[in-house]
Parts: structure tokens; C-alpha cells; sequence
């Protein structure tokens, strides 16, 4: 194992352990900062020489699948990891910086899948959730930022379905976070020509009861999902948006009619991940994390969204900032996350 081998799988276990989902690695003048993402937060790790960082950048790019000798342009590429407390995939980044590159490192744990009931603060909304996954056919949109939970949530619905039911279940992802059983996953390679409109167009083919896009992302796409909804599949999806009402202007953006989206979506579900002050509250023993809070528009709600009426003028609308507020009267987060 050489130095920079080494340096790379020090720097990781350190991550891990400290359950970062990031690593940020920033040049500046003749050092470069590390910092890592805890529970949402960019905390500074330590600091290393531009002299160090050169072979530890190449040992990363090198094994990502990057091109070494290229600095100019972004790359992406995907790595695997053996850590002591679990394997990881890595989904890394660089970016031209004056003279050389940032790197960021996403992990992606490849723990056993979370049981539904462990991911959210509030019971009904899980319940309500449950209702919309025996539908047939329809799509049903998560949005949220980077990091807030979104795929996770994806896999443990597809889990609990397919605990109940036989369905076959096609995934698009870029990049397969975790495997499933069960499940034919599809990673998305544009570069050997598998896009998620090419890689739905296949997934059609092979009789699916369920889809799973991992994200929308342009106007091809969300038209091929909405269709593939439509002609009797049940759709799951995620688009970046700041809240669940954003979310139909971002469709509507994207060239979806408001006819398409009364007959067709089924459900919207916007997320943000609370870090709780006690363990799970539905389930004591387990260690303080992270639970989810949504914001969720069906039925007569989301049908009034679609028609321009903004939720927030209903009463049965439950906001983030409501949310948050009875989080914190019923002793789940703190005062600083409201």
C-alpha cells in the first residue's frame, strides 16, 4: 500500500466514522482545507499541503475511473470502499481551481435498508405515504435538496411494497446508491449513451409494474415519466425544489400541461431532515440521527395547487415551518432548528 493509498483510506475512515455523507476537499494558496458534511453541516476537518494533496487527488481520480492527466475540465467518476464499520460507494467530483482541481467525495453507505417507520418524525405521514404506493399507476414526486433523504425514503417504499407483492420493478439511477433485491437497477451512463430518457425508453420494454427515476432532470425526461405514468405504471421520482407547491412550477416549467398533471400525479412529498435532541421517538433505543419532516400536497389540496390556490391558504396544509414548530413543542429538535 503506498502513502497516498494510505492518506485516501485514513481520510475516509475518518469520514465514516465521524457518519459524514461528504468530503470536501478546497485549494487555497499552498494548502488545501478538508471539510466534511455532518448531519447537514460543513465542519472544517484539517489541513494539508498542495504538495500532499497531489497524489492524493490522482489516487482518487485513478481509482474513480477520472482521467489523471486531464485538470481542465470537470470530471465525475464512482469508487467502492471497504470500511471497518461498512462498504461505501463513492461518487466523486473535481473541479478546475486556478491550477488544480477540487474534489468532492460523496458516501453512500451500503448499510441494510431503513424500515419505513425509522425515517420519519411524524407517524401519519407515513401512513399517508403508504396509501399512495397501492395505487397502479400514477407518478409521485419527492423533492428536497441534495442530502435530504430522498433516494433513501425511494428504497425503504419500494422495500415495504415489495415485502407485501410481486411487482416488477425497473430503477434509473446516477448513481446506483445501493443494491436491491428483487430489483433490476439501471445505472444511468451517459457517456456509453444510457441517459434516463434512453434508459426509460428500454425499462418500457420490459413490462414494469414500478419505476423508479432516480431524478428528473430536464423536459425529456419529466415528458417520458409522466407518459410512462400514464399508460399504467406507478411512477417514483425525485426533482430538486424548495418546497412541495415549487414543485408544480418546476413541472409546469418542464413543459408539463396542467392537464397532464391533474390527471396523472398522484402526490408530491417535499422533505427536509431534522436532527432530533432525543433517539428515535417511535423507537427509544436507537441512537439520537436525523428524522424527516414533509410537506405533502394529494388530493384536493394538490389539485388546488395545480390551479394556481397556494396551499398555504388551506387550513389541512402542513407546512415546514408549522412542522418545525410542533417538532419543537413535542421535544424532538431544538429551539435552533425551528
Amino acid at each position: 500500500m503506498n502513502q497516498a493509498q494510505q492518506h485516501a483510506e485514513h481520510i475516509l475512515e475518518n469520514a465514516i466514522t465521524c457518519e459524514a455523507s461528504d468530503i470536501h476537499f478546497c485549494p487555497y494558496g499552498d494548502n488545501v482545507y478538508i471539510y466534511f458534511r455532518i448531519n447537514g453541516k460543513r465542519q472544517s476537518d484539517s489541513i494539508i499541503s498542495s504538495s500532499d494533496y497531489a497524489p492524493l487527488l490522482s489516487y482518487f481520480k485513478f481509482t474513480s475511473g477520472m482521467d489523471i492527466g486531464e485538470i481542465l475540465k470537470p470530471q465525475n467518476g464512482i469508487s467502492h470502499f471497504q470500511a471497518k464499520k461498512t462498504p461505501c460507494t463513492l461518487r466523486l467530483s473535481t473541479l478546475p481551481v486556478n491550477s488544480t482541481e477540487s474534489l468532492a467525495i460523496r458516501i453512500l453507505p451500503q448499510e441494510r435498508i431503513p424500515q419505513l417507520h425509522q425515517l420519519f418524525m411524524f407517524p401519519y405521514q407515513l401512513q399517508r405515504m403508504k396509501k399512495w404506493i397501492t395505487n397502479q399507476s400514477g407518478i409521485i414526486v419527492f423533492t428536497g435538496p441534495t442530502g435530504s433523504g430522498k433516494t433513501t425514503t425511494l428504497y425503504a417504499l419500494l422495500s415495504s411494497l415489495l415485502q407485501e407483492k410481486s411487482y416488477q420493478t425497473i430503477t434509473l439511477e446516477d448513481p446506483i446508491e445501493q443494491e436491491l433485491q428483487d430489483i433490476l437497477q439501471v445505472q444511468v451512463n451517459e457517456k456509453a449513451g444510457i441517459d434516463y430518457n434512453a434508459g426509460l425508453k428500454a425499462a418500457l420494454r420490459h413490462d414494469p409494474d414500478i419505476i423508479m427515476v432516480g431524478e428528473i432532470r430536464d423536459k425529456k425526461t419529466a415528458e417520458f415519466a409522466f407518459h410512462a405514468a400514464h399508460t399504467g405504471h406507478l411512477v417514483l421520482t425525485t426533482l430538486h425544489a424548495k418546497n412541495a407547491y415549487g414543485t408544480i412550477f418546476r413541472l409546469l416549467e418542464m413543459g408539463i400541461s396542467k392537464t397532464d398533471l391533474e390527471q396523472t400525479l398522484i402526490s408530491i412529498a417535499s422533505q427536509q431532515l431534522l436532527p432530533t435532541t432525543i433517539a428515535n421517538p417511535h423507537e427509544p433505543q436507537r441512537a439520537p440521527h436525523r428524522a424527516a419532516i414533509l410537506e405533502l400536497l394529494e388530493g384536493s389540496l394538490l389539485r388546488n395547487a395545480i390551479n394556481g390556490d397556494p396551499p398555504q391558504q388551506s387550513n389541512k396544509y402542513r407546512s415546514f415551518s408549522h412542522l418545525r414548530r410542533k417538532a419543537y413543542a413535542l421535544g424532538y429538535i431544538s429551539q435552533e432548528s425551528i
